[in-house]
């Protein structure tokens, strides 16, 4: 959402070749937030599951470990992002920006911060999970984005630079965090019940899990970072910046599935913990018809109004090949059928089928990302860029599907009358 409003902001204040280092340059701070959810979501997953089926104290212990893990994780990522900070600018890499030395290696320093002590969030959340506020929990997420979103405008519109903008980040990063698990732990009443302790299984087992949700997100970064990277040395910082605006603005509809996804994951998880997968299969079905709907009138949406309002969106300030568009336009609708299956993977606690699928995918799109982008252009950066869409669904969409014990046909067949049924009794309550 922030990239989406900000950057006729940014583009203003900054320029189109400023604003293109300074995404080249948020590489390392958004690889780091892609990789949030590895501890946190593997102690998450096995806290609500755990607390679910009854089991109190064992949940409890997880909480505990989980917090444990957590903070370890952060502190070897600060060295470890220290170092490679370091690391690019003993090597000069820095020198090569248009952008002041010192501002950047001061930016990103604070922007990676503020994206390590984003870890706690999947475990705080699956405080609210448990206790069934799953919507609180949404709620106080957006109002995080959103107060980041008005202090970044802020910062933009006053007419300071990266180091200012950072800044803002970072201090409604910390003051949320504060209140988000406070808040969690009260609405929960198990923490004044059940006291955590160590237990070595359930941190062999999470550490285990860990690890799988280490590289869940892994596709993200090398998919989203590596074809920026690639597109920066081929097309240059202006192609950055192009590339990454329509990629934006044409994965607005996936911030509605994004919606669809978030939405229906807690009680997808809730129903799996308890054991009704009855239930777990129709809220599955459910969120499949919807998102391949809002995906499909998002595609005819962006098809002919698209480019018109991508223009007014950047001021006319970067031209856009027809061809790229429609390409990226075109990956929506693949992107919802493995999207929509996604929490499959988090609600029964299984990450590494996924995430190998994923690495090997985004791989596979970065490299042609590359070749085609020598070839073709832009156009040929969206090609490259669609590939892994392709491959998500053909693999990941039937791979959920069987395991929730259904076949294709059961989508096609009751999907349908899953999302009738539902809102139906949505407008019931409504009313």
């Amino acid at each position: 959402m922030e990239q989406l409003f900000l950057v006729p902001f940014f583009l203003t204040a900054w320029g189109p070749a400023y604003y293109g280092e300074w995404i080249t340059l948020t590489i390392v701070p958004s690889i780091l937030a892609f990789s949030n959810l590895g501890f946190g979501t593997a102690s998450a997953n096995s806290f609500v599951l755990t607390y679910a089926s009854g089991q109190k104290q064992k949940a409890s212990n997880i909480s505990k470990i989980g917090m444990y893990l957590i903070t370890i994780v952060i502190i070897i990522a600060i060295i470890l992002s220290t170092v490679v900070v370091f690391s690019l600018d003993y090597f000069h890499i820095f020198d090569k920006s248009i952008i002041d030395k010192n501002d950047a290696i001061i930016a990103v320093s604070l922007m990676n911060f503020a994206c390590l002590l984003s870890f706690y969030d999947p475990l705080i959340e699956s405080y609210y999970r448990a206790a069934q506020k799953a919507a609180l929990s949404i709620n106080l997420i957006t109002i995080r984005a959103v107060l980041k979103l008005s202090f970044g405008l802020i910062v933009l519109l006053v007419g300071y630079g990266i180091v200012e903008f950072a800044i803002s980040q970072l201090i409604v990063t910390v003051t949320f965090t504060i209140y988000y698990w406070l808040k969690g732990k009260s609405v929960l009443v198990l923490f004044k019940n059940y006291n955590g302790v160590k237990d070595k299984i359930i941190l062999n087992d999470i550490t285990k899990k860990g690890f799988g949700y280490l590289i869940f997100p892994a596709w993200q970064a090398i998919y989203f970072q590596g074809t920026t990277f690639a597109v920066r040395i081929i097309l240059g910082a202006e192609g950055v910046a192009i590339f990454n605006t329509v990629r934006t603005l044409s994965r607005s509809v996936n911030q509605l599935l994004n919606i669809v996804s978030s939405s229906i994951f807690p009680e997808l998880q809730y129903e799996i913990g308890v054991g009704n997968i009855h239930k777990a299969q129709k809220i599955y079905r459910f969120s499949v018809v919807l998102s391949f709907l809002i995906a499909f009138a998002g595609v005819l949406f962006l098809a002919l109004f698209g480019l018109w309002f991508y223009n007014l969106w950047t001021q006319n300030e970067l031209n856009v090949p027809t061809t790229m568009w429609h390409l990226f336009v075109l990956s929506i609708l693949f992107h919802s059928f493995w999207w929509s299956s996604e929490p499959v993977f988090r609600a029964k606690n299984e990450p590494y089928k996924f995430a190998f699928t994923g690495i090997i995918a985004a791989l596979i799109s970065v490299f042609f990302t590359y070749v085609f982008s020598k070839f073709w252009g832009l156009n040929g950066a969206a090609l490259g860029a669609l590939i892994l869409d392709v491959i998500m669904a053909f693999y990941i969409f039937p791979l959920s599907i069987s395991m929730l014990n259904m076949k294709i046909l059961d989508v096609i067949k009751y999907g349908y009358l899953d999302l009738k049924e539902i809102l139906a009794g949505l407008k019931a309550k409504l009313n």
